[in-house]
């Protein structure tokens, strides 16, 4: 569960919210109130934190914490 550890610490950073909120089914948008700019940031938040690249039409797809964890556990392997 590192992975989700080190993608909660990033939103908690990036949104602005209670670390307890953060979880695997939370929803970005809905859940976690982000908004458009949000979600950009987050996502190159999360590009420097992991040292990955993650395409737009990959991070349209990234609706859920479990979503970005996932993914990130697939680039890593």
């Amino acid at each position: 569960m590192a992975i989700f550890d080190d993608v909660r610490d990033v939103v908690v950073e990036q949104l602005n919210v209670n670390p307890e909120a953060v979880k695997m089914e939370s929803k970005i948008i809905e859940d976690l109130g982000a908004d458009s700019l949000d979600v950009v940031e987050l996502i190159m938040a999360l590009e420097e934190k992991f040292d990955v690249e993650i395409p737009d039409s990959d991070a349209e797809k990234l609706i859920s914490i479990e979503d970005v964890v996932k993914y990130i556990e697939k680039l890593d392997s």
